[in-house]
Order: C-alpha cells, then structure tokens, then sequence
C-alpha cells in the first residue's frame, strides 16, 4: 500500500463517505458474451424449451429483416418522411421482447422501431412519428412502451424515474432503456446512470454500439476500454455482449433484467454491432466509412450467422426457414396495405395534450391556424 493508499484508507469514514465497494463484480465481460459458434449453443439447444426458443429468436431475425427493408422502401415512395434503419442490429432489438415481461417498460431511441414492434406495438402505429403524423402513433400506458425518443438519451432518466416509482409501490416493474453509442456521450446517459446506482433502480440501460455516432466514430466520441466499463463508475453492473449474436443477447438481457427485478440493481449492458445501412435514408455514409469495413461487417450478419449454426446445429431446416419468410412477407404486405391509405389528420391536433391548461401563446397560435383553415376552406367552396 502506497503512503496515499494509506491515506485515503485512514481518512475514509463509513458515516460520511458510505461503505467502500469492491469494483471486481462490477467490471464487464473481458470479451464480449458469444454462444452460436461456441459449446453454449449445444446446451441450449439440450435445455427445457431451448430448441423452441432459438426457433422463435430466428422467426423473428427474419421478420425483423424484412420490416427494415420494407420500412426503407416506403421512404423511397415518399410514404415515411425518414427511416433509421436498424438492419445490421436486429439481433439487439428482437431480444428484447423475450427479456421482458408483459409488465416491464420498454424505453426506445428513434432507431428502435423494430424493437418496438416485437414488443406488440402495431407497425402503423410504430411509424407514425417518422411518417410526421404525430408525436407518437401508439398508446404508451396500453403497450408499456414509451414514445420513441429523438433527442439522445432524454429516455433514460424517465426509464430511472419509473423503474423507482414502480419499486416504491411494490411492483416488481423492469425498465430497459434502449440508446446507442452516441447517446452515452450525452449528459442524459451519466445523469441516468448515477440515479439509477444511488437509487437502486430496476433498471438495465442497453447500449447498442453500432460504431458510429451518425458519421463520427467512437474513438472519438470515447476512450473507455468499453462504454460497458463505464457502468463501474457509478456502482452498477456492466455486461459485454456480441450484439450480433441473438441467442447472447437474449441470454444477457435476460439476466441483466433478473439481476434488477431481485433487488439487485441496475446494469448497462454493451451490444458491439453495426449498422449496415446508413444513419437515415438522408445519410450518405460512403463519405465517413469504407465499403471494405462494410462487407467485413455483412459476413458477420446477425440472421445469416443465426441461420447457419441453428442448421448445423439441427435446429431449423428448409421448413423452419420458408415459415419465417413467409410471415415476413405478411408483415410487408400488410405495411404497404396500411401506408398506401391516405391519412385523415386534423391539423388542429398539434394543440391537444401539450399543456393542461393552454397558455395564451398557444391560445394565439390555435385561432389563428383555425382562421387560417377556415378561409382555406371558404377559397375551396368559392372554386
């Protein structure tokens, strides 16, 4: 022990400074958690109900990859203002239905739709904000899935506030907060994480780190070992994870959220992935990253990797496969069924549910697109 140990250990009073914590079971995976390619996939496929469950997790690997193609399509036909897609991280957003209960709070970012969707949420409803319709296109409190988020991280802390609120009533409530790797460089992430620590929430924030912040890498949006290490820091539990790996994810978040609901605190779980696509379709990404990283990155394609070894593995077989791909293609036609109708909006709507008791700006603002309507109308009558 060094004299400033020395120090620091004399000086240190439980009372004023609380109870010195070991940070060992805090610290993350030393590699990221991985199971297709490795003896953990064998036991899964032997354990009670584990051929059923990688089954559905490929089910939905597939459905997931055919929403985000059929997404990008309808911004291409102008029926979506914008599309983040998610392709490249399905694998991250399809485990979190598995990992949650019925009860449990799921709180996305704006690249979360399909994680959205798995959760129930209908994909029209899903879409809204990003066909610019609404704020929000679904009932929060029905779904138990709060509004999609566009500013990075302003989810997080609600997902804290309610994991506690829940817990001082005495439900058994988990939080998963969605974010990406851009959103932990936000002052949001580390407000969220501290209240979680302190307050010894229920709650698991996943980070999918997809490598980039919009263009800017994250070399140069961190220097952590991992944004999992950044867990430490405020006394919860980090966990690192191969975000392209389904079946891992599933299993880590499925512990993570264990791990919170016991009363044994919060955890930030690290998903290392990438996005295949770019940012949004008004993204060019050809001009911040190679084709050559792109392709070194598709051949590690979350649904082909998960195809592969559940085949090898006996798991699936062509009749596996052509189910999965035709209740995608279900789903597709569905969506462009629902999109192709005209929406009835009522631009008077952009006044409700933004105050309780309107202020007179608002008030202002209301009557005059109301006059504005109303000699719109009368022009269209006189024609």
């Amino acid at each position: 022990m060094t004299v400033l140990d020395h120090d620091l250990a004399a000086a240190w009073t439980p009372d004023a400074h609380g109870p010195r914590r070991d940070p060992a079971p805090l610290l993350p995976d030393r590699e990221p958690v991985r199971v297709l390619g490795t003896p953990a996939l064998r036991r899964t496929v032997d354990s009670p109900g584990g051929r059923e469950l990688l089954r559905d997790l490929h089910r939905r690997l597939v459905v997931g990859r055919r929403f985000n193609q059929q997404a990008t399509t309808l911004t291409k036909q102008g029926r979506l203002a914008v599309y983040p897609a998610s392709t490249g991280q399905e694998a991250c957003q399809i485990a979190v239905a598995g990992a949650l209960r019925p009860g449990d709070w799921l709180f996305p970012s704006y690249r979360d739709t399909l994680a959205v969707v798995s959760r129930g949420v209908d994909p029209l409803e899903t879409l809204t904000l990003l066909r610019g319709n609404a704020h929000c296109g679904y009932d929060p409190y029905q779904h138990q899935v709060a509004p999609l988020s566009t500013p990075l991280a302003t989810q997080a802390p609600h997902a804290v506030g309610l994991a506690h609120a829940a817990r001082m009533r005495g439900d058994s409530t988990v939080a998963l907060a969605l974010v990406g790797d851009g959103g932990t460089s936000e002052g949001d992430f580390h407000e969220a994480l501290n209240f979680a620590g302190v307050l010894n929430a229920p709650v698991v924030f996943l980070v999918q780190n997809n490598g980039y912040a919009i263009s800017v890498p994250l070399a140069k949006q961190s220097a952590a070992p991992t944004l999992a290490h950044k867990a430490v820091g405020y006394g919860i539990q980090g966990r690192l994870v191969d975000g392209n790996d389904a079946v891992a994810v599933h299993t880590v978040l499925s512990e993570a959220v264990q791990h919170a609901r016991s009363g044994e605190g919060p955890v930030l779980v690290e998903a290392v992935t990438y996005r295949l696509e770019a940012h949004t379709n008004a993204d060019d990404a050809g001009r911040y990253r190679s084709a050559e990283e792109v392709a070194d990155w598709q051949a590690r394609d979350p649904l082909t990797l998960m195809e592969r070894h559940l085949r090898e593995a006996g798991v699936i077989g062509d009749a596996e496969v052509a189910a999965a791909t035709d209740e995608a293609e279900q789903l597709a036609d569905r969506m462009r069924t629902l999109f192709h109708v005209k929406p009835d909006l009522d631009p008077m709507s952009l006044f409700e549910h933004v105050y309780a008791e309107p202020t007179p700006q608002l008030r202002e603002q209301a009557a005059q697109l109301a006059a504005e309507l109303a000699a719109e109308a009368a022009t269209e009558d006189q024609r």
